[in-house]
């Protein structure tokens, strides 16, 4: 999956944009900002969520258990 597809499929199917990476970081990383209100527990979820769904759609083994390991965090209150 490159930089660019997962970002134009996260932004239509799930309306989530997302930054690429910068300068010597571009092309292999994404700059992902929730901070204030988009920090809330279900933006996290469904951002979570999101990026494992279109990761999956465009062929990268992705282990499961990220949706659960960041439900977990907000479990420990």
């Amino acid at each position: 999956a490159d930089d660019v597809s997962v970002r134009k499929a996260l932004l239509q199917r799930f309306s989530i944009e997302i930054g690429g990476g910068l300068g010597a970081l571009a092309g292999k990383v994404w700059r992902v900002g929730l901070m204030g209100h988009t920090a809330r527990e279900r933006n996290v979820l469904l951002f979570v969520s999101a990026l494992e769904t279109i990761l999956k759609t465009q062929g990268v083994a992705v282990k499961p258990g990220a949706l659960d390991a960041a439900s977990a965090v907000y479990d420990q209150g």
